[in-house]
């Protein structure tokens, strides 16, 4: 994973790069699925995807923490042999635990849908859940193992393939049997989606075993509590995904429940949780394939130098990483703030699409401090610390949510303010336990001032640019790429004003 300056700037770069055209095409996706199905089934579809996630956290979610993390520092120390028992011992824990949960979901999909979801209409989608989950996590492990030992190309171009089989898998179904029942179009989607993971489940086996092959030398002794370390990573780290995910399925049942206690009625309420959480939320998180690039080899990276004792690299690589989220997360969600609305409804062909974009903006951007911190966190082996944050976080959102969005005249405000201050929170308190934990070094104008100043300046005036072009007569894709460029340049250049250039962001040093 090279030890030098920019080699964690050069493996997010090229992650962020197959990231963003991954991204792309996703979002494209999303723009058909809408358009074939309706607000109201990506409403129903949208209910789906929390369990989906609850049963990862359940299976697979601490595995391939700890497999990443683990591996990371077994390449560091020529521990080929313990790579190898790593990722078996984390392989036949998943399948176990994925085969007694898929099995359970599979037996109460009746009362999960009606009485847990919300909506009968849901229950197909749940029976083909777990043959997606089991596949996701075979390659989770796959995946997060070639991370974690540097080997980032082949699996972020897998995964850039998986977008386009998706899509195909997905959109070639609902092409082939539309129009259907809502609770079978939900089927398909599902179906589709566990087509797609048959590709890329293979996909990582076989580059797993290609880099096996390649290596050659001898697997030698164990060492000894691996199980141990496995668990002690994975138990913190899957228990907060589960607290997580289950707050976040309450999170996204409330949502509509809470909408009709209001007063509006159960297909418009669905539709427009729909046009929030399935077009809005995804509008906005478009650009930031970086975070997630990040991420991934931001914690096995700093688990290699904690195994080495490199404090000072440990310093440097988040320094490094909160400069680089800082400047793209910031500018981006300022862009998307302004434009995000005209060429929202555009696409989706959904007037509603942009609803709360200012607040769900700046609770873009505490979520990505807060993930790139957790990340951080995770890394430096202070995973209970992360797990505290995530799940305080977690529930100030829901309480905000079950508290207002049912009062007349506040509705989705609730979300929204929950939105934002569960994400500030969480933040903070990473950024609290890290600087603790670590003697981190403050340096909140490279971090924060400088580039949210620069964000500012290029928001207001995209603003007055966007809104002449549309005046002019120009459509509003090409009006948002026209401001996208000048805001750019000007971005950069309020950013270098103050003192921070590219070489700085490519650098990152103390």
């Amino acid at each position: 994973m090279g030890k030098e300056p920019g080699a964690l700037l050069r493996g997010t770069l090229l992650l962020t790069a197959t990231g963003l055209a991954g991204q792309g095409l996703g979002f494209l996706y999303r723009i058909a699925l809408s358009r074939q199905i309706g607000a109201e089934v990506m409403g129903l579809y949208q209910l789906i995807m929390p369990v989906y996630s609850v049963l990862l956290s359940l299976t697979a979610v601490g595995l391939t923490a700890a497999v990443s993390n683990l591996s990371a520092r077994q390449q560091a120390l020529g521990r080929r042999g313990d790579l190898e028992r790593t990722l078996s011992l984390s392989l036949r824990t998943f399948l176990l635990l994925a085969a007694v949960l898929g099995a359970a979901v599979a037996l109460l999909s009746d009362p999960i849908s009606v009485y847990l979801l919300g909506d009968a209409r849901t229950r197909l989608g749940l029976l083909l859940l777990p043959a997606c989950v089991a596949l996701t996590g075979v390659e989770n492990l796959h995946k997060h193992q070639l991370y974690g030992m540097g080997q980032v190309r082949p699996p972020a171009l897998v995964e850039l393939a998986e977008q386009f089989v998706r899509a195909g898998a997905v959109l070639g179904l609902l092409a082939a049997f539309l129009p259907q029942t809502p609770e079978r179009t939900v089927g398909l989607i599902v179906a589709g989606m566990t087509a797609c993971e048959v590709f890329s489940a293979g996909a990582l086996v076989l580059l797993r075993a290609r880099a096996r092959r390649r290596d050659g030398r001898p697997m030698g002794p164990a060492e000894p509590g691996l199980g141990r370390a496995v668990a002690a990573i994975a138990l913190p780290v899957g228990l907060t995904a589960v607290a997580g995910n289950l707050m976040n399925s309450a999170n996204s049942v409330l949502i509509p429940a809470r909408l009709v206690a209001g007063g509006m009625d159960v297909s418009q309420a669905m539709s427009l949780f729909g046009v929030v959480c399935g077009m809005t939320l995804p509008m906005l998180t478009l650009p930031m394939a970086f975070l997630g690039a990040v991420n991934l080899l931001l914690m096995p990276r700093l688990a290699e130098t904690a195994a080495l004792g490199r404090r000072r690299e440990t310093h440097r690589q988040i320094h490094q990483a909160l400069l680089v989220t800082s400047a793209a997360a910031l500018p981006c969600t300022a862009l998307m703030a302004v434009v995000g609305p005209a060429i929202g409804s555009a696409l989706f062909r959904e007037p509603r699409v942009g609803e709360g974009i200012l607040p769900l903006a700046v609770g873009v951007v505490f979520s990505c401090y807060q993930g790139v911190l957790g990340a951080a966190l995770n890394g430096v082996g202070r995973q209970p610390a992360a797990a505290r944050n995530a799940l305080l976080s977690d529930g100030v959102q829901l309480l905000f949510t079950a508290a207002l969005t049912g009062r007349p005249g506040v509705g989705l405000g609730g979300f929204f303010a929950g939105f934002v201050a569960s994400a500030a929170l969480g933040a903070l308190l990473n950024a609290v336990s890290l600087v603790r934990a670590v003697g981190l070094p403050l340096r909140l104008f490279q971090w924060f001032t400088a580039p949210a100043l620069a964000s500012l300046l290029m928001a207001l005036c995209a603003n007055l640019l966007f809104r002449e072009l549309l005046a002019r007569g120009l459509a509003p894709l090409p009006a948002a790429v026209g401001c996208a460029l000048f805001g750019g340049v000007l971005y950069l250049a309020a950013l270098s004003a103050q003192g921070v250039t590219v070489r700085t962001l490519r650098g990152g040093e103390l």
